[in-house]
């Protein structure tokens, strides 16, 4: 049974991904930094669907998380086939707003998680010769959006590591890749007013926002196709950007 690692899966995108795995029977190594019942409720739904899970609750910006949860991980599973970084936070608001302590709390948990855990789990991978690495993106990170410089940042910066590691990646037949989402029916959309999120559906040529399941869904075929398909920043827009 394959195995796969999902960090900010308490819920939302995450949690969406999670489930959509555990419906293919893989073994769910799930995290959260705060969410702790969330989470478990999390595990709960996917120990029921019949797999295996553990769960960790951590700051994915701590250097020292990512190395235990890949050594945890492989002390209960053996391998790790899988990894899908997806935790993230966002800011609203001016830049000259925004403080010294906001913008590094954002790069950390959003782009430093993501090499981080990189970091952790591609040793084990090389030495297997397969794996893929999936990084959770945003629309913002190729266009930007104003008042969301520190998110459209951290999100840019993962398109690009994305893509580099890509390329550093390939002979070992580990396949490196991110979603660029656009607007996800989530929490993280949860300050818009309803007029505010209706005229955001007006922009939209797909007349809607996204769900948390379509991403669970390509993010379980972008994990479960040819390693040749590598380097790449899906967007999942609706015709958005």
């Amino acid at each position: 049974m394959k195995t796969v690692i999902i960090t900010g899966a308490s819920r939302g995108i995450g949690k969406a991904i999670a489930l959509t795995f555990a419906k293919h029977h893989w073994n769910l190594v799930i995290l959260s930094n705060k969410s702790e019942e969330q989470l478990l409720e999390t595990k709960k739904e996917i120990e029921d669907l019949g797999c295996q899970c553990l769960s960790f609750v951590g700051d994915v910006a701590d250097q020292a998380f990512a190395p235990f949860v890949i050594e945890q991980t492989i002390q209960t599973f053996s391998t790790i086939d899988c990894l899908i970084n997806n935790a993230g936070i966002s800011s609203i608001g001016l830049m000259t707003d925004l403080t010294f302590d906001d913008w590094n709390r954002i790069i950390a948990t959003n782009l430093s998680s993501v090499f981080y855990f990189s970091h952790s789990v591609v040793p084990h991978m090389v030495h297997e010769k397969q794996g893929c690495i999936l990084n959770i993106s945003s629309v913002w990170g190729e266009v930007g959006a104003s008042c969301e410089v520190a998110y459209s940042a951290s999100k840019g910066g993962v398109n690009a590591f994305t893509k580099a590691l890509a390329k550093e990646l390939a002979p070992s037949n580990i396949a490196v890749n991110a979603i660029s989402c656009g607007a996800i029916h989530t929490s993280m959309n949860g300050w818009l007013t309803k007029e505010e999120e209706n005229d955001l559906v007006e922009e939209i040529p797909a007349g809607r926002l996204g769900t948390p399941e379509e991403v669970g869904d390509l993010a379980y075929n972008l994990c479960n196709t040819s390693s040749y398909l590598t380097g790449q920043i899906v967007r999942m827009d609706g015709g958005w950007i």
